[in-house]
C-alpha cells in the first residue's frame, strides 16, 4: 500500500472541502426548489398524486449526479482514499434535495451511469483516468458555483 504523502494529504482535504461547496450549493438550491413547489397553485386533482416539477437546475444536477458516479468509481481505482465519499456525497445531495420517488429513480440512474461508464472500461489506474478525474472536479466545481450562484438563497 503506497504510504500517502503531505501532497496527497493536501489534495484529499481540497477535495473534500469542493464536494462540501457542492453539497451547501446543492441544499440552497434545494431548499428555494421547496419554497417554489410550496408556492405553486393546485389546479387541479388528480386520481394520483404527481410530482412536483423538477428544478430549473435538474439538467446541472442530473450532470453532476453523473460526475460523482464517476468520481465515485475513479477515485477508488487511483487510491486515492477517498472513493466512498463521493458516494457519501451523492446520497447528502438526494437527502438535500428529498426528491420524489420518479425524482429520485433519476438522480440515481445518472450516478450509476456515471460509476458504470467508466467500470466498463478500466481496470487500472491510467494516465487517462487521472486526467478524467481532474477534468471532473473541474467541471462540479463549475456546477456547484453555477447553482450556488443561479439558485442559492
Amino acid at each position: 500500500m503506497k504510504r500517502k504523502t503531505a501532497r496527497d494529504i493536501m489534495t484529499a482535504m481540497r477535495i473534500r472541502h469542493h464536494a462540501a461547496g457542492v453539497l451547501l450549493a446543492l441544499f440552497l438550491a434545494g431548499a428555494a426548489s421547496a419554497v417554489a413547489a410550496q408556492d405553486a397553485p393546485v389546479i387541479g386533482e388528480s386520481a394520483q398524486p404527481s410530482e412536483p416539477p423538477p428544478p430549473i437546475y435538474e439538467p446541472r444536477l442530473l450532470r453532476l449526479a453523473e460526475i460523482l458516479g464517476a468520481l465515485h468509481f475513479l477515485r477508488e481505482l487511483c487510491d486515492a482514499g477517498d472513493g466512498a465519499a463521493w458516494k457519501q456525497d451523492m446520497e447528502a445531495l438526494i437527502a438535500a434535495e428529498a426528491p420524489g420517488p420518479q425524482r429520485k429513480a433519476k438522480l440515481v440512474g445518472r450516478f450509476n451511469h456515471g460509476f458504470e461508464t467508466y467500470h466498463s472500461v478500466y481496470r487500472s489506474c491510467t494516465p487517462a483516468a487521472k486526467e478524467s478525474i481532474a477534468l471532473y472536479l473541474k467541471e462540479s466545481a463549475e456546477i456547484a458555483a453555477d447553482i450556488r450562484t443561479r439558485y442559492g438563497q
